[in-house]
């Protein structure tokens, strides 16, 4: 049975925002538009850890073209809600980017500054191309200059969690997304993770 809220402590009540079911029609008709665009090529996911895996394994099986995984492991926020604007590397990638397609699978693109740093990185490569598949886009606080390929839902500027995304490392085992409900807490405007 789905959860309408989530108590995090008594000042802090999340509510239910996107259905799991939602989520999972969501990822399928992502998983028909990678299909297609990458039919008869062999593209290379590259999940973000911690809040993409569990996007990332579903997502995964549904695709149905050949692929590869790899994974990069960034810090930009600790326990906090906000990020510290600071983008750091914990694991680099075991794979060989040059002339491969990339698809970068990220849980939520906040203020773009992960994103920014990754396609950096990834673009000194030389790939063939590379592209964005994001569950959450939080449109309005994001500042990048590039195109997101792929978007599960656009939501405003606030912090959630459950389906990955975490609060200081918990909830990321629920299976719907949660919304900080602002009539608990004063941190309406507060952003989740990048």
């Amino acid at each position: 049975m789905q959860q309408n809220k989530v108590v995090v402590n008594k000042n802090e009540v999340f509510k239910l925002f996107i259905p799991e079911q939602d989520i999972k029609t969501r990822i399928s008709e992502l998983a028909v538009e990678l299909n297609r665009d990458f039919r008869d090529r062999v593209p290379i996911f590259i999940g973000i850890l911690n809040g993409s895996f569990i996007f990332m394994s579903d997502l995964i099986r549904e695709i149905t073209i050949d692929c590869e995984i790899d994974f990069f492991k960034l810090s930009s926020y600790g326990d906090a809600k906000i990020s510290s604007g600071n983008v750091t590397m914990l694991k680099d990638l075991n794979c060989e980017v040059e002339d491969r397609d990339i698809i970068i699978v990220e849980d939520v693109i906040d203020s773009g500054l992960s994103i920014a740093y990754i396609r950096n990185i990834i673009m000194q490569q030389s790939p063939r191309s590379f592209n964005v598949v994001t569950l959450l886009y939080k449109k309005e606080a994001a500042k990048i200059n590039f195109p997101l390929n792929y978007v599960g839902f656009e939501i405003p500027t606030k912090f959630v969690i459950g389906y990955g995304l975490d609060y200081a490392q918990k909830w990321r085992n629920l299976k719907s997304i949660y919304v900080l409900d602002p009539s608990n807490d004063g941190t309406a405007s507060t952003t989740g993770e990048d």
